[in-house]
């Protein structure tokens, strides 16, 4: 899979309304083939900062989320909401899902 988190600072007069900003773009995202997950989380240390965990399938379903009209929407919609570039860490893992983290086994 393509796992990749990004971190998206928000200006402060945006940061509430950031989840409605994005829900278009982000129920688009997820109705796509090959979307395994793509989640908003709000930071607990700065409440203008959100972060993104997305997971596809493979290569092919990276290029199709990067090429929709969603996306080519959301490269004009999005970024006069934000202080900064969002920062990205992108890998590929041979995996389709989450792990269960052992160390904490319930």
């Amino acid at each position: 899979m393509i796992f990749i988190t990004a971190k998206f600072r928000v200006k402060p007069e945006y940061a509430a309304d950031w989840p409605s900003i994005t829900a278009d773009f982000t129920t688009a995202t997820r109705a796509e083939p090959g979307c395994l997950w793509f989640d908003w989380s709000r930071s607990l240390d700065d409440p203008n900062e959100y972060v993104l965990v997305e997971a596809f399938t493979d290569d092919d379903a990276a290029t199709h989320h990067v090429t929709s009209d969603h996306f080519k929407s959301a490269q004009q919609h999005l970024p006069p909401h934000l202080v900064e570039t969002p920062r990205i860490v992108n890998f590929k893992l041979p995996q389709n899902n989450w792990s269960e983290l052992g160390e904490l086994a319930v």
